[in-house]
């Protein structure tokens, strides 16, 4: 054996070791953080940089003793004493019947579908046949459980360290550590590792890491230590007493984590996520994607908020709020469409000065123009349900995608029953965040890429078709419609400006790199230019109006959770010869931009939206914003958070004369009216949410 010495405890050697490298990767991985163009360290506090760097080694030793659990239990299975009867037996038996049971039956991971099932189901034959071999060729046990051991410790050096590669391009596009977007994301793995197969350099990152991993473990396992033959040394009862102390760590250090992660947060939001942990970040994401408001929010007795929000809303005590005209209906069409990632910076409008919204700069002096009106979130399922449902956000996952989402009170059912075909459009597959199941279940058809015909479809890449594909196919239904003489709306999702920023050629000249967001958004903008310009020609246009307006920004990140400028999105109302072009500077919210169409529409209804006609003399200026767990509500000047655990943060908000930047200032004392008319609007809508 030379200079290397037997190691039999091989997860004592481990552990010490494992700690010093989660040290060493989260200090670099803050480094990394910190230096990237999108982090903004102005502003930090002394203590902000000593809870970053003092207070987050802490977290990432605590996740480590956490993610030292499954080592552990690796550990105590290398005895040799599973083998020896009738243990052996038994255990070869139990993996016989559940390796066909999860085969041959209809179990759970069936039910739950996608690539879970194949992932289990591999894993059994995996367990079956190791197991197997080693019990009835006792010679390849030493070996097997030699590279079980190496296997078990390389996997964790990689592991540790594509994540913090995965931090850093999760960092770059959200400038956060993980959050429910990444847990979403594990749900859709085959449009989310195709967009970041077609995003990334893949294959040799991946190749680089396992590289760098086979070198560290060598350098800090292999080289110094011989694990042949590794096998637990101690006895089941020091085991055992072994496993109780780790799990009583383990639930420590998830308790303090849990403390840090809702409690200790820093002033800068920036400085709250280089200190948290990313992988408990993952972790409370996961659970969290639906908060039990009653639980977790400040609260006043339902009574008191559900009247203040009638108020508000101008609802009468059974929540209905009598929209009646003088004048006639106006059976007017409408297209409906929310572009994707579409920032109001990109519009010269608003400061941009790169020229790559041409159709939409245009569009801005042809409209009804909401110069001031902001996204409920930063999720398309967020933007979606704005439009649709004319609410707030509730806190955690967007009601697209909870189960007990249908037959709501929605613009589709309410156009339907006013006689209109009500249409979503989605050029991707709308399983994806739940779109098919939840515009299904509430008054629209749902036209997918599945339904395209072959020859409508030129260019797609992981996410879905181009843009100007699905326009396509949206006039083809919209000409349909008309020649039956029946009014249509029609609500088209873009997706186009989305990462990999992959479109068909030829279409666009862009000066810098063709696969930027910057290219996208010219793209996009192209595409809704061609598909205005089509329309144009049609006999139903004149009679139509279009609705255009972002789902949410391109970036939602800043100094606080919740910074204004990352939810000002462009909102225009387009039809000519019959809306006459005006800028409106009220602020407003996305779930106020259908009723007030409804109201340019002079339709008489029943409503029980939230959202309010921003032209009326008498529209209350607010705005409502969320993340998964802060709700934000913005009037008179001041921004009001509510977040877990019946927390409440408030911001005078300034802006500069001439410019569409804000600055969010923490308030000395409190704002009791508008923390009262935030308690109220959010309070209602979500008990109402989790009681259906």
């Amino acid at each position: 054996m030379g200079n290397k010495i037997q190691v039999t405890d091989w997860f004592g050697y481990f552990a010490k070791r494992f700690y010093l490298l989660s040290l060493l990767t989260g200090f670099v991985l803050r480094i990394v953080l910190i230096c990237l163009p999108v982090t903004s360290v102005a502003g930090f506090s002394f203590w902000e940089w000593v809870k970053i760097f003092l207070l987050g080694p802490v977290n990432d030793l605590a996740f480590a003793t956490i993610a030292l659990v499954p080592a552990y239990f690796i550990y105590g299975l290398t005895t040799p004493k599973k083998y020896e009867r009738p243990w052996g037996w038994i255990i070869e038996g139990l993996l016989v019947l559940l390796t066909a049971y999860f085969l041959f039956c209809n179990d759970i991971t069936d039910e739950y579908g996608g690539p879970l099932p194949v992932a289990v189901n591999t894993l059994m034959l995996v367990l079956l046949g190791g197991y197997s071999l080693k019990f009835f060729l006792p010679k390849i046990r030493d070996g097997w459980r030699t590279a079980g051991v190496y296997f078990t410790i390389g996997l964790y050096v990689f592991l540790l360290l594509i994540n913090s590669l995965s931090e850093c391009f999760f960092w770059w596009e959200f400038s956060v550590r993980y959050n429910f977007i990444a847990v979403d994301y594990l749900v859709y793995t085959n449009e989310v590792i195709g967009n970041i197969m077609e995003s990334y350099p893949v294959v040799p990152l991946v190749a680089g890491v396992v590289a760098l991993a086979v070198g560290m473990a060598w350098l800090l396992y292999f080289r110094k230590a011989s694990f042949r033959g590794a096998r637990i040394v101690m006895t089941l009862r020091q085991w055992a007493v072994g496993a109780l102390l780790l799990l009583v760590g383990a639930f420590g250090s998830g308790v303090w984590l849990h403390l840090d992660y809702r409690h200790f947060r820093s002033a800068n939001e920036f400085a709250t996520q280089l200190q948290q942990n990313g992988c408990w970040d993952f972790l409370e994401a996961f659970v969290s994607s639906e908060l039990d408001y009653a639980q977790f929010y400040t609260m006043v007795p339902e009574e008191e908020a559900r009247a203040r929000q009638q108020e508000l809303c101008g609802q009468d005590a059974s929540g209905v709020q009598a929209i009646r005209d003088s004048l006639a209906p106006l059976q007017k069409n409408i297209v409906l469409v929310t572009i994707e990632s579409l920032s109001g910076d990109f519009l010269e409008a608003y400061g941009n000065g790169d020229h790559i919204t041409p159709t939409l700069d245009s569009l801005v002096q042809q409209s009804l123009v909401f110069d001031q009106l902001f996204a409920t979130g930063n999720r398309t399922v967020r933007g979606l349900e704005a439009v649709t449902l004319c609410i707030p956000p509730c806190a955690g996952e967007s009601i697209v995608k909870r189960k007990n989402n249908k037959n709501l009170y929605s613009t589709g059912a309410l156009l339907r029953d006013l006689g209109y075909t009500t249409r979503y459009f989605y050029g991707g597959d709308s399983y994806f965040d739940n779109m098919g199941d939840f515009f299904g279940g509430n008054g629209y058809e749902v036209v997918d890429k599945g339904v395209y015909l072959p020859e409508e479809i030129t260019f797609y890449n992981i996410w879905g078709t181009c843009d100007e594909d699905s326009y396509r196919v949206a006039l083809r239904y919209c000409d349909a419609d008309f020649a039956e003489g029946k009014p249509f709306f029609a609500h088209l999702m873009t997706i186009s400006n989305h990462r990999p920023y992959t479109y068909p050629e030829g279409k666009i000249q862009y000066a810098g790199d063709p696969q930027s967001r910057k290219a996208a958004v010219k793209y996009t903008d192209y595409a809704l230019g061609q598909f205005l310009a089509a329309a144009s020609e049609r006999p139903w246009f004149d009679e139509t109006v279009f609705v255009i307006v972002a789902d949410h920004c391109a970036s939602s990140a800043g100094k606080t959770s919740l910074p204004l400028e990352g939810y000002h999105i462009p909102a225009l109302i387009y039809a000519p010869g019959f809306i006459a072009p005006q800028r409106v500077g009220k602020v407003c919210s996305q779930i106020d931009l259908m009723p007030t169409l409804m109201r340019l529409l002079h339709l008489s209804y029943d409503s029980q939206f939230y959202g309010q006609d921003i032209l009326d003399p008498a529209f209350k200026e607010r705005a409502f914003m969320a993340t998964y767990q802060d709700l934000g509500y913005y009037a008179d000047g001041v921004l009001t958070v509510l977040s877990p655990v019946a927390q409440v943060r408030q911001y005078e908000v300034r802006t500069a004369p001439g410019t569409w930047t804000y600055e969010e200032i923490p308030l000395s004392g409190t704002d009791a009216e508008a923390l009262r008319d935030a308690v109220a609007y959010y309070e209602t809508v979500n008990l109402d949410h989790y009681k259906k």
